[in-house]
């Protein structure tokens, strides 16, 4: 007698098989259950360990179909033993690195900041994120104007726009023109130092302390004449100042804090 099968499911609607990739340390992926994506720090007992960018470790178990990578649906297995566990390295702002990540299509969307220093300090501590990410950074030589600024750029749910703005403190110039923006899609945020010079950690300088520079003098000559530094040129010490940063530990925390939030309010789908 044959004998017949008693799966009576239709092939369309049965599981496709799906590709079994080793979770190699490094590897980045999403679970698709929490929306938590990072990279594979960790992989035994059946269980993987990820870190996203901000440092954070989820544990998830090596269940069949568990994991997207690149959109795609994958069953995560252990590597094998000659793959080493190491750290993801990182990039200057702290985030996981992506080796090989390729940088998106600019967006719509922009981030503005006051000054070329402001825009150099920001290019090399969070430039990798940057380029990830498709987010542009312009620099506007001040924010006298920045109410019509925005205005022009019209920013919207495609197009949203963030400002970095020097001291911006309460009752300052700096507030009363940043409390004029009033678009849902435009954010402006700030640092409480009157030039970002200021928001550089003074010791990874090499200094005890970032003078006071009596009111009506300027702010970069004066830190230079107290410091002994040649105030004839600033560009040059700014440079000097700039090779001195390293990563977000050279920087205060006013200024990491900022800048993270411009970044989630530009790429929010």
């Amino acid at each position: 007698m044959r004998q017949y099968s008693a799966d009576l499911t239709p092939p369309w609607k049965k599981p496709q098989p799906v590709p079994e990739v080793p979770a190699d340390p490094g590897l980045v992926v999403e679970e698709p259950g929490t929306g938590f994506c990072g990279a594979v720090i960790r992989c035994e007992a059946g269980t993987v360990t990820l870190e996203d960018r901000f440092g954070k470790h989820r544990v998830f178990p090596l269940e069949p179909r568990g994991f997207l990578l690149e959109g795609r649906v994958v069953t995560l297995v252990r590597p094998s033993s000659s793959a080493v566990p190491v750290r993801p390295s990182r990039t200057a702002s702290g985030s996981v690195a992506v080796p090989g990540a390729r940088a998106r299509v600019a967006r719509a969307g922009r981030i503005y900041v006051e000054g070329r220093h402001d825009a150099e300090l920001v290019e090399k501590v969070w430039g990798d994120d940057l380029r990830i990410e498709g987010v542009v950074v312009e620099y506007l030589g001040g924010v006298d104007d920045l109410p019509s600024i925005v205005a022009d750029f019209a920013p919207g749910p495609d197009a949203r726009l963030g400002v970095l703005v020097d001291h911006l403190v309460p009752g300052s110039k700096e507030w009363r023109i940043a409390e004029a923006v009033t678009s849902e899609h435009a954010l402006v945020v700030g640092h409480p130092y009157i030039d970002i010079w200021e928001a550089v950690k003074p010791s990874s300088v090499g200094i005890d302390a970032w003078p006071r520079v009596p009111h009506g003098q300027d702010w970069k000559t004066g830190v230079c004449r107290a410091l002994g530094w040649p105030p004839e040129n600033t560009g040059a010490v700014w440079q000097a100042i700039l090779a001195r940063v390293g990563s977000y530990k050279d920087l205060e925390p006013e200024l990491l804090g900022s800048v993270e939030r411009l970044i989630d309010h530009v790429t929010v789908s």
